[in-house]
């Protein structure tokens, strides 16, 4: 049976974000959900979030897995959320804790928090195997981005890479947060571009040229021909020296000081304090 993969779209982030299962009334797995926040008023919305919980309720899904493929620094994740409304077990790189620990100094974290990756259900190791209901997928780590990206190949044609590529004509990934790695990200590309070449290849993100709309799935072959940043014939010399001089030009995320500080949190808000509020933090001249 073929595998179903639903996409759902969020336009202030451009962020895509999947349901995946083989059928009505089975097991699924919710892929890089989103929850909007407002930047200038501080108030979350679970307005997208609450499209996929009708989704999985009209086809009478059971949420097994809310899967996370790095911490973003774009969108806050809606993982905790979702598994409050439907259940599920929250999985993430078991490199996040080197995530956590980078950032835990620098939001100067409450004593109680942990950078041990105990926030989530489980943590998954490069090569482990696991299953969505009755259908086969692999954790593989592609460090690069972030010390802690992962990809989740899914039955036998489809991968979710996170933000490691884009599509073919936007091309990868920047390498200039706290551990990421040009080289290493080149290296972690060469790895899922050795996967058969009909191999759905399913983004996190997408930012059209002029002339198309948002797309979210591309295939190993299509990004070997034509990713504009790393096609094949192209070194990792250069892919280095395009990655550091791109990156330079390059703005931070709008939503990256609330996003991090959610994310490392495997989606939950910090607690609230004395006064029963909850607060994000902004450092001052650190970003």
């Amino acid at each position: 049976m073929p595998l179903c993969i639903e996409p759902f779209f969020d336009p202030p982030s451009a962020t895509f974000s999947y349901v995946v299962f083989e059928a009505d009334g089975t097991d699924c797995a919710i892929i890089d959900s989103v929850l909007g926040y407002d930047l200038s008023s501080g108030r979350t919305s679970t307005d997208g979030a609450e499209r996929i919980v009708a989704f999985v309720q009209a086809h009478r899904l059971r949420v097994q897995w809310l899967l996370e493929t790095h911490a973003h620094a774009d969108h806050l994740s809606a993982a905790a959320y979702l598994r409050e409304r439907l259940g599920g077990r929250m999985g993430v790189s078991a490199r996040i804790a080197e995530v956590q620990e980078t950032f835990r100094h620098t939001f100067n974290l409450e004593p109680g928090f942990r950078a041990d990756g105990s926030q989530f259900d489980h943590l998954f190791g490069d090569g482990e195997h696991f299953h969505i209901g009755a259908v086969p997928a692999v954790a593989m780590q592609v460090p690069g981005h972030t010390p802690a990206d992962l990809a989740y190949c899914v039955g036998d044609d489809a991968v979710f890479v996170g933000d490691t590529l884009f599509m073919p004509d936007v091309g990868t990934a920047r390498c200039d947060f706290p551990g990421g790695d040009a080289a290493i990200l080149y290296r972690s590309i060469r790895r899922l571009l050795s996967l058969p070449p009909d191999t759905r290849l399913y983004v996190c993100h997408d930012y059209p040229p002029a002339g198309r709309g948002p797309d979210c799935v591309s295939s190993i072959g299509a990004q070997r021909d034509g990713n504009l940043h790393v096609r094949d014939g192209i070194g990792e010399a250069a892919f280095i020296a395009m990655r550091r001089a791109r990156d330079a030009t390059l703005d931070l995320p709008r939503l990256i000081v609330p996003a991090i500080q959610v994310n490392i949190r495997a989606g939950a808000l910090p607690p609230a304090e004395d006064n029963g509020v909850r607060y994000l933090k902004v450092p001052i001249d650190v970003f």
